[in-house]
């Protein structure tokens, strides 16, 4: 089945307006037989949003009515096309309550999601990684390394897949290498294999999926595949299904990324 797990909508704040339709419309042009609409779940109750125009996610007002329009889309192409309701929940330390929370009271509305690391917490502050080179760099001096910033990454990676986040707790890790975005920019000299390898271990063990994320083939200071080919080699041989994800933002990135895909058994 080809299937594009992580798809944004309208209603994210840092994307486009194209309507649901218009990717609908793309993904059956490009063969798609299911699609998941895994819009920025609401950053949990109490969470500022460090970014700079504060618009990670969409507000919590907009949940009915997001739902209510995947609902309708759902109606027209029924018969068609698989559509999923899903959301891209961010995992972020220190709100794990807030975002079980969160998942107890929605997560009978989602046919499919996501659980991501987008922000760092470092002395009582935290930073969103993927937002710009810029900000990345000002991460990279007040943890003293890139390493450093690689290292908090993985470890929060890490400690999201083993959270007890309640029975709707996300089953998809997504783009699990995010913090390479800028690495052409911010080059690091090891791969952190040891690190990478915990994080496939820990999400075989509790029998999850890896989004293939091909938006970073997009992203000019990255270039390659969240995660990258080798670690793409080593979850297919231990057997955790990857599912590929466009992380569309607008209609017309749909299939990014896709011919790129190892296709090896056990992918979808």
């Amino acid at each position: 089945m080809i299937k594009d797990g992580h798809i944004h909508t309208p209603f994210c704040p840092h994307g486009t307006k194209d309507a649901l339709e218009a990717y609908v419309e793309k993904a059956l042009s490009l063969g798609f037989q299911e699609i998941s609409f895994t819009e920025h779940a609401p950053l949990p109750e109490g969470f500022i949003d460090p970014t700079p125009e504060q618009d990670s996610s969409m507000d919590i007002e907009q949940l009915e009515d997001y739902f209510d329009k995947i609902n309708k889309v759902k109606a027209i192409y029924s018969g068609k096309i698989k559509i999923n309701t899903g959301l891209e929940v961010d995992f972020i330390e220190g709100f794990e309550l807030e975002i079980k929370q969160f998942l107890d009271r929605y997560g009978k509305y989602l046919d499919d999601s996501i659980l991501s690391v987008h922000f760092l917490k470092f002395r009582n502050k935290y930073d969103c990684i993927d937002y710009s080179p810029e900000l990345f760099g000002q991460m990279v001096t007040e943890y003293g390394t890139i390493e450093e910033v690689y290292h908090a990454y993985f470890k929060t990676l890490l400690h999201s897949i083993y959270c007890d986040l309640g029975p709707y707790k996300p089953k998809r890790i997504g783009h699990i290498t995010l913090v390479k975005k800028f690495q052409k920019k911010y080059p690091v000299q090891t791969a952190f294999k040891n690190e990478l390898m915990e994080i496939l271990n820990a999400i075989k063990f509790k029998g999850y999926e890896i989004d293939y994320n091909g938006a970073g083939f997009s992203k000019p200071l990255c270039k390659e595949a969240y995660p990258p080919d080798w670690v793409a080699e080593q979850a297919i041989k231990l057997n955790i299904p990857l599912v590929y994800g466009s992380d569309a933002h607008q209609m017309k990135e749909l299939g990014q990324g896709l011919s790129r895909m190892p296709l090896w058994k056990g992918n979808q």
